[in-house]
């Protein structure tokens, strides 16, 4: 079987992970990439061997020897740069979230049915070592039916500035840049229950806080300590039609002790911590047993994550397995995510 040709749309610093998974897997050929700064696509172009370099997308996915593409760009451009691949008739993968609101997630998802090709949704979280292990549980019954999670992805100082503070390229702040990804493990694990409702706030209270010294924390290329449109936090209750329910509170930054990463979901027969570090919770004879399995990562491991994400969507590219986050789940991510919004902006519960 010939080598997959992929392409990379935006050489940012998420696409280093998407670069180094695709030169990782023997099956591809980074064929092309692409970003509007031609001096920052040609270093990445060096440096992983890759002879095409664009500054137009268009240009790009008018070449039809590329069979797929990865979208690393402002989510505000993951909805156009999604249709105009698909309808090149490429397979997609887009780093999450799938766009900002739901009319452009609704407009992807029709695009991929007349397409016929896949999109996977950057879901990274859901392709980890330590989740398909929980997955494993899930699927075998050992925990029941999970009725309610919670999640926390709290920085005490971490706005990277940049677009991801710019609420017109961004769509948001940590909500759905960080929490997107807890919020999207737990709904996953719970099985995808269709939503309810919502009911959340937004905080801008802090701003970036370029004044604080003596704590570093990653900023973007285009760093600029006096722009910042963007939520501090947000929290929310999300309620799904099955009658489950998660909790769920995310930062850039916050008057906090310390950072915090939880994941933690909660069943009929037992229950389960995915962060800090995984373990299993169960009743066994009339005791209550907390099991922490012998495996090489009990967090998510950031590099591996990826590495198998692009394995896994270059067999589907293959026509061997099928995405474990198609675009379905990226419009219910959205409605979850615009919701959240909206309810903190009218002060009231959103129904769907």
């Amino acid at each position: 079987m010939s080598k997959l040709q992929v392409a990379v749309i935006g050489a940012g610093s998420i696409s280093e992970m998407h670069l180094r998974s695709y030169q990782g897997n023997p099956d591809v050929e980074l064929y092309a990439i692409c970003d509007l700064n031609e001096e920052r696509a040609k270093a990445k172009a060096e440096k992983y061997g890759i002879n095409r370099v664009f500054t137009d997308y268009k240009e790009l996915l008018a070449d039809s020897a590329i069979d797929a593409v990865s979208i690393c760009t402002w989510n505000n451009s993951h909805a156009p740069i999604s249709i105009a691949a698909l309808e090149a008739g490429k397979h997609v993968l887009t780093e999450k979230p799938l766009c900002k609101t739901v009319e452009e997630a609704l407009a992807v998802e029709k695009a991929v049915h007349r397409s016929g090709k896949t999109l996977q949704v950057g879901f990274v979280r859901r392709y980890a070592s330590n989740t398909g292990i929980v997955k494993s549980f899930l699927d075998h019954g050992e925990l029941g039916e999970i009725y309610y999670a919670k999640a926390s992805c709290i920085r005490r100082l971490g706005n990277p500035g940049g677009w991801f503070s710019d609420v017109e390229r961004s769509g948001g702040g940590p909500l759905i840049d960080v929490g997107v990804h807890v919020i999207d493990l737990c709904w996953y694990l719970m099985g995808r229950p269709k939503v309810k409702s919502v009911s959340g706030n937004t905080y801008n209270k802090l701003g970036n806080r370029a004044n604080v010294k003596n704590l570093a924390f990653y900023k973007a290329a285009d760093y600029d300590s006096t722009h910042n449109t963007v939520e501090d936090m947000a929290n929310a209750l999300i309620r799904f039609e099955n009658g489950a329910s998660i909790l769920v509170d995310v930062s850039f930054t916050l008057h906090a002790k310390e950072d915090e990463l939880t994941v933690k979901l909660y069943g009929e027969k037992g229950g389960a911590e995915l962060e800090p570090e995984l373990s299993i919770v169960t009743e066994k004879y009339d005791t209550i047993l907390n099991l922490t399995p012998q495996i090489n990562n009990l967090s998510f491991d950031f590099v591996a994550g990826f590495q198998q994400e692009i394995n896994y969507f270059v067999e589907v590219c293959q026509g061997k397995k099928e995405t474990l986050s198609p675009v379905q789940d990226g419009v219910e991510m959205m409605k979850i995510l615009c919701g959240i919004y909206e309810s903190s902006r009218l002060g009231k519960e959103i129904s769907f």
